[in-house]
């Protein structure tokens, strides 16, 4: 089977990137959204992030932090991860405002809210496909080893939805026993198109 999967995050773009670009070498169709008001990454102090807009290229952020203290956000791990961003796509999208991009099989978040925020939208969207999609939250803590190891994680399960004949008919088995297996907190829903 051949799905086509979203990653999600709030408005940092790390977890959502980091299993978007290994899902991308592993040959998935996949993409990835933030679902904040902005991109908000890491600053010199928790009151002085830096924020751009959806959409703003990541080179342009990563020249931007660059030019700004280059010692501090290659030491975060920022000037890197925008590097990878970059390598990845252009810029990064918002959930909300990319309804024209078709529709996906799967969308992946990494927080509950995220996941909230996904299945709020889905459901107030016109469903005129009436086509289903699989919403799942794989809770990821938000640091750079916890979101490589995220990604390594929804290769796995990806994996294992590819797997199978229909993931409708199987679903409740693989979220039970991923979780377990894996020992983190899944939730899952359902919605449509």
């Amino acid at each position: 089977m051949k799905l086509r999967y979203a990653m999600v995050c709030s408005s940092n773009q790390n977890r959502s990137m980091e299993a978007h670009s290994l899902l991308k070498r592993e040959g998935f169709s996949v993409s990835s959204y933030g679902t904040g008001s902005h991109v908000k990454l890491p600053g010199p102090s928790l009151r002085e992030p830096n924020v751009y807009e959806f959409g703003t290229p990541y080179k342009q952020m990563y020249d931007d932090l660059r030019r700004k203290d280059p010692d501090l956000y290659k030491r975060n791990g920022i000037l890197p991860m925008l590097k990878r961003n970059y390598s990845v796509k252009a810029a990064p999208q918002r959930w909300q405002d990319n309804a024209a991009d078709g529709y996906f099989d799967v969308v992946l978040s990494f927080e509950e809210k995220v996941f909230d925020i996904v299945i709020e939208d889905l459901n107030n969207r016109k469903h005129s496909l009436l086509k289903s999609v699989l919403i799942i939250n794989l809770e990821v803590k938000d640091n750079h080893e916890e979101a490589a190891i995220g990604a390594k994680l929804t290769l796995d399960l990806c994996q294992e939805l590819e797997a199978v004949e229909c993931w409708e008919d199987s679903i409740d088995d693989i979220i039970t026993a991923f979780g377990q297996q894996h020992n983190r907190k899944m939730l899952y829903s359902i919605s449509f198109y």
